[in-house]
């Protein structure tokens, strides 16, 4: 484990004061736990827009009931297999499903999953969430 620094800040006092209400509203233990996060989130961004090999996951709510989804869905899939980590497939109810697509590569790569993934007919909902290899932060 890295050692650990102290640092100091100057902030305005009422941007500090609606920060620790935030950060106590989303139960951090200590306001430097949430300002690593911060920082530690700028440096996956980073890593994306740099094209850095990085991780993700693309979630898909859709209906597979829509005529040929699935069959669309997994061909997609198939055409980006090297990038693809893993899949989790849920039903949320007799007509919804939730489709979690784990991702590992580069950035641009996993956009262009995400975005065919997500403009197919019928996918009611899609998102991608970024994040690291956890090599770099």
């Amino acid at each position: 484990m890295s050692k650990l620094i102290r640092s100091s800040i100057s902030i305005e006092e009422e941007l500090l004061e609606k920060y620790d209400r935030h950060i106590k509203g989303k139960k951090y233990p200590t306001r430097s736990k949430a300002i690593i996060d911060l920082i530690r989130e700028e440096l996956v961004r980073k890593e994306w827009v740099e094209g850095k090999n990085v991780a993700g996951a693309i979630t898909l709510v859709y209906s597979h009931h829509k005529r040929e989804i699935v069959n669309k869905l997994m061909s997609i899939q198939h055409d980006h297999h090297h990038i693809i980590i893993s899949t989790q497939h849920v039903h949320l109810d007799h007509e919804n499903c939730l489709e979690i697509v784990v991702v590992k590569g580069k950035p641009k790569e996993i956009e262009n999953l995400s975005d065919k993934l997500r403009t197919v007919k019928g996918v009611r909902h899609g998102s991608l969430t970024m994040a690291s290899t956890g090599k770099k932060i």
